[in-house]
Protein backbone atom coordinates (compact mmCIF):
# COMPACT_ATOMS: atom_id res chain seq x y z
CA UNK A 1 0.00 0.00 0.00
CA UNK A 2 1.35 3.55 -0.68
CA UNK A 3 1.49 5.61 2.35
CA UNK A 4 1.65 9.45 2.45
CA UNK A 5 -0.32 12.14 0.92
CA UNK A 6 0.06 14.67 -1.71
CA UNK A 7 -0.94 18.19 -1.29
CA UNK A 8 -2.26 20.06 -4.42
CA UNK A 9 -3.45 23.52 -4.93
CA UNK A 10 -6.58 24.80 -7.10
CA UNK A 11 -7.25 28.33 -8.30
CA UNK A 12 -11.18 29.50 -8.34
CA UNK A 13 -11.11 32.30 -10.96
CA UNK A 14 -14.06 34.31 -10.67
CA UNK A 15 -15.02 37.47 -12.96
CA UNK A 16 -17.76 40.59 -12.25
CA UNK A 17 -20.01 38.56 -14.27
CA UNK A 18 -20.59 35.78 -11.86
CA UNK A 19 -18.66 33.47 -14.06
CA UNK A 20 -15.72 30.96 -13.33
CA UNK A 21 -13.09 29.59 -15.20
CA UNK A 22 -12.81 26.00 -15.39
CA UNK A 23 -10.16 23.92 -17.01
CA UNK A 24 -10.76 20.51 -19.11
CA UNK A 25 -7.33 18.29 -18.98
CA UNK A 26 -6.39 16.87 -21.75
CA UNK A 27 -7.59 13.75 -23.05
CA UNK A 28 -3.78 11.71 -22.47
CA UNK A 29 -3.70 13.27 -18.49
CA UNK A 30 -5.47 11.52 -16.03
CA UNK A 31 -8.90 12.15 -15.68
CA UNK A 32 -8.92 13.38 -19.23
CA UNK A 33 -11.90 15.02 -20.47
CA UNK A 34 -12.91 16.39 -17.23
CA UNK A 35 -13.32 19.91 -16.22
CA UNK A 36 -11.55 21.06 -12.65
CA UNK A 37 -9.98 24.37 -11.32
CA UNK A 38 -6.88 24.81 -12.12
CA UNK A 39 -3.97 23.87 -10.73
CA UNK A 40 -1.17 21.52 -9.41
CA UNK A 41 0.88 19.24 -7.28
CA UNK A 42 2.78 21.74 -4.17
CA UNK A 43 6.41 21.15 -4.38
CA UNK A 44 8.25 20.06 -0.74
CA UNK A 45 10.19 23.75 -0.87
CA UNK A 46 6.61 25.68 -1.89
CA UNK A 47 3.87 27.17 0.33
CA UNK A 48 0.81 26.23 -1.77
CA UNK A 49 -0.11 30.11 -3.13
CA UNK A 50 4.18 29.88 -4.18
CA UNK A 51 2.65 26.54 -6.00
CA UNK A 52 -0.23 28.15 -7.25
CA UNK A 53 1.35 31.11 -8.45
CA UNK A 54 3.65 28.60 -10.06
CA UNK A 55 1.42 26.19 -10.98
CA UNK A 56 -1.48 28.93 -12.92
CA UNK A 57 1.33 30.94 -14.76
CA UNK A 58 2.83 27.68 -16.25
CA UNK A 59 -1.20 25.77 -16.91
CA UNK A 60 -2.85 29.07 -17.52
CA UNK A 61 -0.62 31.76 -18.14
CA UNK A 62 -1.90 34.64 -15.50
CA UNK A 63 -0.03 35.86 -12.42
CA UNK A 64 -1.56 36.33 -9.36
CA UNK A 65 -0.88 38.16 -6.37
CA UNK A 66 -0.14 36.80 -3.13
CA UNK A 67 -3.00 39.16 -1.67
CA UNK A 68 -5.78 38.25 -4.02
CA UNK A 69 -5.74 34.51 -3.44
CA UNK A 70 -8.43 33.51 -0.40
CA UNK A 71 -9.20 29.79 1.02
CA UNK A 72 -12.26 28.61 0.19
CA UNK A 73 -11.96 24.90 1.29
CA UNK A 74 -10.45 21.80 0.92
CA UNK A 75 -11.20 17.90 -0.22
CA UNK A 76 -9.43 15.08 0.49
CA UNK A 77 -9.39 11.59 -0.95
CA UNK A 78 -8.21 8.54 0.61
CA UNK A 79 -4.94 6.60 -0.76
CA UNK A 80 -5.66 3.84 -2.47
CA UNK A 81 -2.76 0.98 -3.18
CA UNK A 82 -1.44 2.51 -6.87
CA UNK A 83 -1.81 5.79 -5.09
CA UNK A 84 -0.96 8.34 -2.40
CA UNK A 85 -3.78 10.53 -0.62
CA UNK A 86 -4.51 13.73 -1.68
CA UNK A 87 -5.38 16.75 0.44
CA UNK A 88 -6.51 19.73 -2.43
CA UNK A 89 -6.49 23.27 -1.28
CA UNK A 90 -9.27 25.78 -3.39
CA UNK A 91 -8.38 29.03 -3.11
CA UNK A 92 -10.78 31.94 -5.01
CA UNK A 93 -9.21 34.32 -6.94
CA UNK A 94 -10.50 37.77 -8.21
CA UNK A 95 -7.56 39.58 -9.79
CA UNK A 96 -4.56 38.46 -12.29
CA UNK A 97 -2.81 39.12 -14.78
CA UNK A 98 -3.14 38.32 -18.24
CA UNK A 99 -5.68 36.16 -20.35
CA UNK A 100 -6.30 32.70 -19.05
CA UNK A 101 -5.61 30.00 -21.70
CA UNK A 102 -5.11 26.37 -21.73
CA UNK A 103 -0.95 26.31 -22.73
CA UNK A 104 -1.04 22.67 -21.60
CA UNK A 105 -3.64 21.01 -23.55
CA UNK A 106 -7.18 20.84 -23.00
CA UNK A 107 -9.37 24.35 -22.91
CA UNK A 108 -10.71 26.97 -20.73
CA UNK A 109 -14.10 28.14 -20.51
CA UNK A 110 -16.01 30.64 -17.78
CA UNK A 111 -19.25 28.97 -16.42
CA UNK A 112 -21.76 29.91 -14.21
CA UNK A 113 -22.08 28.64 -10.22
CA UNK A 114 -24.93 26.03 -11.70
CA UNK A 115 -22.73 25.52 -14.66
CA UNK A 116 -19.72 24.59 -13.08
CA UNK A 117 -22.03 22.40 -10.84
CA UNK A 118 -23.24 20.19 -13.60
CA UNK A 119 -20.11 19.70 -15.32
CA UNK A 120 -17.95 16.05 -15.81
CA UNK A 121 -15.38 16.77 -12.57
CA UNK A 122 -13.32 15.00 -11.04
CA UNK A 123 -14.37 13.51 -7.58
CA UNK A 124 -12.38 16.12 -5.49
CA UNK A 125 -13.06 18.96 -7.86
CA UNK A 126 -16.78 17.79 -7.49
CA UNK A 127 -16.98 18.11 -3.47
CA UNK A 128 -15.13 21.72 -3.64
CA UNK A 129 -17.68 23.57 -6.20
CA UNK A 130 -20.37 21.92 -3.64
CA UNK A 131 -18.42 23.61 -1.45
CA UNK A 132 -17.51 27.08 -2.39
CA UNK A 133 -21.47 27.47 -4.47
CA UNK A 134 -23.16 26.36 -1.24
CA UNK A 135 -24.74 29.26 -0.44
CA UNK A 136 -23.11 31.42 -3.84
CA UNK A 137 -25.35 30.18 -6.55
CA UNK A 138 -25.84 32.91 -9.39
CA UNK A 139 -28.68 33.45 -11.69
CA UNK A 140 -27.01 34.29 -15.22
CA UNK A 141 -27.30 31.27 -16.80
CA UNK A 142 -25.72 30.19 -20.71
CA UNK A 143 -23.06 28.25 -22.66
CA UNK A 144 -19.72 28.58 -22.75
CA UNK A 145 -18.42 32.50 -22.93
CA UNK A 146 -15.16 34.51 -22.86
Amino acid sequence: MTTGWITVVAGALYRADGRWLMHRRPPEKHHGGLWEFPGGKVEPFETPIQSLKRELAEEIGITIDFFDCHPAGFAQSAANNDERAIVLLLYTISHWQGVPEALEGGEVCWFTPEEVLALSKPPLDVALARQLFRNNVSAANGPCQD
